[in-house]
């Protein structure tokens, strides 16, 4: 079962963190014996931590790190554009713009693992509610992901169009908690935090339709296998924050309405 790990990397530059998948195993079990036993233990014997101003130094930190992606990104597949968009693979290695495809692979993978701190913060700040296993699922989901696509399928590819919706939605979710840091009454008046879940929503049909889109292309090359990968889990992940939106925003506006008709 585990042979697969002694194929030849897919890509032949081994980054730091990217190399062996033992490495985000690592930091992945240390991450939820943290926000799901140690951390509690700890924080139980302490007061919640404010870390306002930490917060806004991490949210603002996240839209620039984000933004930086996506505009690199976005040059890379609509100005200098070596890819065909109903059939994206991997470029070649001798590609005169393969190590700006491998740069900014390896950047998203390395946002993926900086929001693991989303849950570290919430574990200090005595916020369990926040820690659903929705939450939980959809990082480590991520950072797994992302390193298993890295090692056998290699740096971008089809992936890197899709990896842009999912920069976009969090450009846009790191800014509402930058602006939602600010104070309480600031929190209070933000109106559009239903929105980002759509955004998500949006987010996971794209991401569904783009891998549909590729699989109905004539003669496209594009690996069928991380295709297949990516389009059930956009439909699992559609799913599950459909179901996160269902709970949120729309019961508890029912609960309401028959409260006040009774």
């Amino acid at each position: 079962m585990f042979e697969v790990f002694d194929k030849p990397f897919a890509d032949p530059v081994q980054l730091p963190l990217v190399g062996n998948v033992r490495t985000s195993v690592i930091i992945l079990t240390v991450y939820l014996l943290f926000v799901l036993k140690l951390g509690r233990d700890l924080m139980a014997k302490h007061e919640a931590l404010e870390l306002r101003g930490v917060l806004k130094v991490y949210n603002i930190g996240q839209v620039l790190f984000n933004t930086v992606m996506f505009l690199g990104g976005i040059h890379l597949i609509f100005v200098s554009r070596p890819y065909n968009l109903s059939c994206m693979t991997v470029l070649p290695q001798d590609h005169e713009l393969k190590s700006t495809e491998r740069t900014l692979s390896y950047l998203y993978h390395l946002n993926k693992l900086l929001d693991l701190m989303d849950t570290i913060f919430f574990v200090l700040r005595k916020k369990p509610r926040q820690i659903t296993f929705l939450h939980v699922f959809h990082h480590v989901f991520m950072v797994i992901t992302s390193h298993l696509l890295i090692r056998f399928y290699g740096y971008g590819g089809h992936v890197f169009l899709i990896c842009m919706f999912n920069i976009l939605v969090h450009m846009v979710m790191y800014g509402y908690y930058y602006a939602s840091s600010q104070s309480r009454n600031v929190q209070e008046s933000l109106w559009w935090k239903k929105y980002l879940t759509l955004g998500q929503l949006v987010q996971f049909l794209m991401m569904f339709l783009h891998c549909t889109y590729t699989l109905f292309q004539p003669n496209c090359s594009a690996s069928r296998g991380v295709i297949y990968v990516i389009s059930s889990a956009s439909l699992f992940m559609f799913v599950m924050f459909s179901n996160f939106y269902v709970k949120t925003y729309i019961r508890p506006k029912q609960v309401k309405s028959k409260g006040k008709a009774n």
